[in-house]
């Protein structure tokens, strides 16, 4: 199975943010779409960085009253990014050796979609159950 199939089934849509937006919006943003991590582009199509829940939870740990910290300070700038035609194992193995639940999908140096370990569980999920259910067929005959 191959990453395009998962966006085919999740839509393509991003949530960007802004590397200058305060991390009062960053939190906003994040309840309003219901997500985990937010691309961080000034342009809403290329990827300057990566910005969770995690991140967030670091921050307010050193400075309580942080919703003013712009989030170019608290981004991942090195983002590990894959291709719509790379294959879900290898993003799965990418996710785990990394230790990280969210990989943007670019092509031609443009955010196209994201992929989170989420929809990767979701995916392996129905490839099990049809698998299962192709084994029953043939052993029911």
């Amino acid at each position: 199975m191959k990453i395009n199939d998962v966006l085919r089934g999740k839509g393509n849509q991003v949530v960007t943010i802004s590397p200058e937006a305060t991390v009062t919006e960053l939190l906003a943003l994040l309840a309003e779409h219901n997500v985990g991590a937010l691309v961080v582009s000034a342009d809403g199509s290329s990827v300057a960085g990566i910005v969770s829940e995690r991140d967030v939870v670091r921050l307010l740990h050193r400075t309580p009253d942080a919703g003013h910290v712009l989030v170019s300070a608290i981004m991942t700038a090195e983002v590990h990014t894959c291709g719509p035609d790379d294959l879900i194992d290898n993003l799965m193995r990418l996710m785990t050796d990394r230790r990280i639940r969210h990989v943007p999908v670019v092509v031609d140096d443009r955010l196209t979609g994201i992929v989170s370990i989420g929809d990767v569980v979701k995916s392996r999920i129905g490839e099990l159950e049809f698998e299962r259910e192709q084994l029953s067929n043939y052993i029911a005959g």
